[in-house]
């Protein structure tokens, strides 16, 4: 960034809040999504408030410079408070960010290996992250049991989450964090610790002793909570243009997740997706993810096709809109969901173009806010959720929605690569010694006596 000229970081600040009214709003609805605005700031100011945020930023996060230099900023609303009214909040507020990343299969016919329409992207990647050390151990969370829109796939989703918690879900206390994992090096989660902080929202008037069986009990609550929230919704959005396109469904489940695969030890037939409603954010969100038609597979020489169109005529790439303006014409050219390809540079810029867009939905994160309501509450025009002994008026709003680069696809299309090849030349290798043994118990076999 700081290799930027002013007038360019300003262009990028306004592509973001562009990209978030005229493209993410349409799709996701007005209620989930906040833009903010690009403002203007004293020098010395920035540099004050970088060094007071540099101790609480991760780690891994540290490496990167924070812009000093320009003085533009994105102003963005505090999303671990209630967003849906405007005065003043008092009450102990709870926020559970969530991100789920990729909730679907591919269903492109690009893909060359078989693996990829069976097991998600994401179980898949598990086991190369734990290889070079990124986190200690395999989550049990799979994105598409939380996508089912089953109840009971949904809470074990959450709890998984919950249990390995890695970078894809966090709690906060009043704006303070509580729970979440910072890096590979953090203890295994504390579930006694968490309880304890939640013990007030979720059990307020005498409510439970301490103990396991305390601790299961809020848990166990503040999952019910969540699904709820998760499943509620009826902000308008235009997700639903998306429906029309080719199969757009995929396989309800992935093999690698360990609720099907429980399932499947027990007998059972592996669940079916009861299905999202259709005003829920999830629902929405997984709209925009399948726009991703092609698989980063299908969409690569498609990138390849555009990267050559402008090597010839580099003066091309603003009219191309590759780095906006993310205005109307943009989101329109997202609603065309053809895969018949014509050999054009238009018919693969609109690929590509989806592909980013769906990327961005990829990796999202959703903030539930949640504050008790008082007894006499009951008028209040907000949106509630009843717990056990409480009930809680909530909020729901999207964060990092800010356009994936064009020049990130080389980078996703070799990371795809390592993904699969580390995952069938490790884990499945592994399944298939395991296979043979495991089901002889029960194969058919015929006896056949031989005179002696």
């Amino acid at each position: 960034m700081s290799s930027k000229t002013s007038e360019e970081i300003f262009q990028h600040l306004q592509n973001i809040v562009d990209f978030g009214k005229n493209v993410m709003k349409e799709f996701l609805g007005e209620n989930y999504v906040h833009c903010g605005e690009v403002v203007q700031l004293p020098l010395d100011f920035v540099k004050q408030l970088c060094l007071k945020v540099q101790c609480e930023r991760p780690e891994s996060r540290c490496d990167k410079d924070l812009d000093t230099l320009s003085g533009y900023a994105l102003c963005l609303p505090n999303l671990a408070r209630l967003q849906t009214y405007h005065f003043a909040e008092h009450r102990p507020i709870l926020c559970v960010e969530i991100k789920p990343k990729c909730g679907f299969i591919p269903f492109s016919s690009d893909v060359t290996h078989e693996m990829k329409h069976k097991v998600c992207r994401y179980c898949m990647h598990q086991h190369l992250k734990v290889a070079t050390g990124k986190w200690k151990q395999i989550s049990k969370y799979c994105p598409l049991d939380l996508y089912s829109g089953n109840k009971q796939r949904m809470y074990f989703a959450l709890k998984s989450l919950l249990q390995e918690a890695q970078n894809n879900l966090k709690i906060f206390k009043n704006g303070e964090l509580i729970y979440g994992c910072k890096d590979a090096r953090s203890p295994v989660a504390d579930w006694s610790e968490l309880a304890h902080h939640l013990k007030p929202f979720f059990f307020p008037s005498n409510g439970l002793a301490s103990g396991p069986h305390c601790t299961r009990a809020v848990i166990r609550e503040l999952v019910r909570v969540i699904t709820r929230v998760l499943l509620s919704g009826s902000d308008k959005g235009r997700a639903g243009a998306l429906r029309s396109g080719p199969g757009l469904r995929g396989p309800p489940v992935c093999e690698a997740s360990p609720f099907s695969r429980s399932l499947r030890c027990q007998g059972k037939n592996t669940p079916e997706r009861s299905g999202l409603p259709k005003g829920c954010l999830l629902y929405k969100t997984l709209q925009v993810q399948m726009l991703d038609l092609l698989d980063i597979e299908g969409l690569y020489p498609l990138y390849r096709r555009v990267e050559r169109y402008l090597e010839e005529f580099p003066e091309e790439r603003k009219t191309l809109q590759i780095d906006g303006p993310y205005d109307e014409a943009f989101y329109q050219r997202l609603l065309d969901l053809s895969t018949e390809d014509d050999g054009t540079v238009a018919f693969a810029l609109t690929k590509v173009q989806q592909y980013r867009v769906a990327m961005t939905a990829k990796d999202c994160s959703i903030m539930i806010a949640l504050s008790p309501c008082l007894q006499d509450a009951s008028s209040d025009q907000r949106p509630i959720v009843p717990s056990s002994r409480s009930r809680f008026a909530f909020s729901v709003s999207v964060l990092d929605l800010d356009l994936k680069p064009y020049e990130s696809i080389p980078h996703q299309y070799k990371l795809d690569g390592k993904i699969v090849n580390y995952y069938l030349k490790t884990v499945h290798a592994k399944d298939a010694t395991v296979m043979p043994t495991r089901f002889k118990e029960s194969e058919d076999c015929t006896l056949v006596l031989h005179k002696v």
